[in-house]
């Protein structure tokens, strides 16, 4: 490819890599996602016309800021009819008015106004499943068909619930001023949370989902994030955390799509560069010594990302890790995953003993019955396992998670055949 014709993978990649600095330069100006949104879909259009003709700017971010901001205003102009539209070459120009404006792409400001568009995809007043949604659709630019696959809805639906969060946040007056310290702190835990949650959408989706690719796209927005805030040891933590986790995505499942546990995975599938690269952020955030939540449940995929057998695996190691989040951030959750590392080290008794007092705040969650059964099979407590298994296939969120605890009754079945 010369540079004066670049392909179509090209521009399609250098957009994409664009989207988030450019739409959030363009909220900045127009105050508006619908707004902002359009100006630069149509800086795009005419970067398909006019880049393979001419080629590539030199700074992408600021042709398209230039160019969708310029298209936006002769919008408003036409329509209220003050002016006549410009020649396509005069809104295309990339000469005089792009340097100015790429001098400035660095500055905090911008920082700020990513952050902002980050912010506001998921402002606290929109519950969770508008805020990925809104996340996926402006940040990342999926199409609203593509969102309502992966969330197994229809498109009329998904496009419901990107409408209803649109208009929650103009009703909202979010201010689009430079966030102090504080509030930019909170900002960016808040923004860490959706972005986990769009990875999680993923992670739990079974082998060939489309909902899979949720996780590569949180990824890449968590890439975004450390590059605006490069020191932050928590931010490290999050995409370490990411990667070590979708690093064992080729292992999870078998050909049939049926769940192969940790233990049981063959540690070849995974993904070695993708490890390495984790690791070292692990490595980098603990230097900062100002654990937080991400870090510690990075450094817990770490341990087991060392360890090249699972006979290996530093269990007591997870269990303290699973202490310390547990002080840090209480959550019966927590203490769940905690019990399944202190069954590892001492036993399914004193696992069981951790498992047993959460069964009024976890009795709707299916990991709560499931690992309850496991370790009742394993002490030989065949009835109650049985049930708590059945309970656990009813909660089974998807089919992979129900054929795995079937698989486990039918173990358990033989083995009271044996008996009789």
């Amino acid at each position: 490819m010369s540079e004066a014709e670049p392909d179509a993978a090209w521009i399609a990649a250098a957009l994409t890599a664009a989207r988030p600095q450019v739409l959030a330069a363009l909220l900045r100006v127009f105050r508006d996602l619908d707004t902002a949104e359009e100006a630069f879909q149509e800086a795009c259009l005419r970067a398909l016309r006019t880049w393979p003709r001419t080629g590539p700017p030199r700074t992408v971010a600021a042709w398209l800021i230039l160019v969708g901001r310029n298209a936006a205003l002769d919008g408003r102009r036409r329509l209220a009819r003050l002016t006549p539209l410009p020649p396509e070459e005069a809104l295309s120009d990339r000469d005089d008015a792009e340097a100015p404006l790429a001098e400035h792409l660095d500055d905090a400001s911008y920082r700020d106004d990513i952050l902002r568009l980050l912010f506001i995809c998921c402002h606290p007043d929109l519950p969770e499943t508008q805020q990925v949604a809104l996340a996926l659709r402006i940040v990342s630019g999926l199409s609203t068909a593509r969102i309502a696959r992966a969330f197994l809805v229809t498109d009329t639906a998904m496009e419901q619930r990107i409408t209803r969060a649109k208009a929650r946040i103009a009703r909202s007056e979010v201010p689009y001023e430079t966030p102090g310290p504080a509030e930019r702190a909170a900002r960016l835990a808040a923004v860490s949370a959706m972005l986990y949650l769009v990875f999680n959408a993923g992670y739990s989706a079974g082998t060939g989902s489309e909902r899979a690719e949720l996780c590569d796209e949180a990824i890449r927005l968590a890439r975004l994030l450390l590059r605006l805030f490069g020191s932050d040891a928590e931010v490290m933590g999050l995409l370490a955390l990411m990667l070590l986790q979708h690093a064992r995505s080729p292992a999870r499942f078998d050909a049939e799509g049926a769940i192969v546990l940790l233990d049981d995975q063959d540690r070849a599938l995974w993904r070695a560069s993708m490890i390495a690269e984790g690791l070292a952020l692990v490595d980098k955030a603990m230097r900062h010594r100002a654990p937080g939540p991400y870090q510690i449940q990075a450094a817990i995929a770490a341990l087991h990302a060392r360890a090249a057998r699972p006979a290996e695996t530093d269990w007591a190691g997870i269990a303290a890790l699973y202490a310390a989040l547990e002080r840090l951030q209480p959550s019966p959750v927590v203490s769940l995953n905690r019990a399944v590392a202190v069954g590892k080290v001492g036993g399914a008794e004193a696992g069981l003993a951790l498992v047993e007092p959460l069964g009024d705040r976890l009795d709707g969650y299916f990991h709560f019955h499931g690992l309850r059964g496991a370790f009742l099979m394993q002490l030989g407590r065949r009835a109650e396992a049985r049930e708590a298994m059945g309970r656990a296939i009813a909660l089974a969120g998807t089919p992979a998670e129900a054929a795995h605890i079937r698989m486990q009754l039918d173990r358990l079945s033989e083995g009271m055949k044996e008996n009789l």
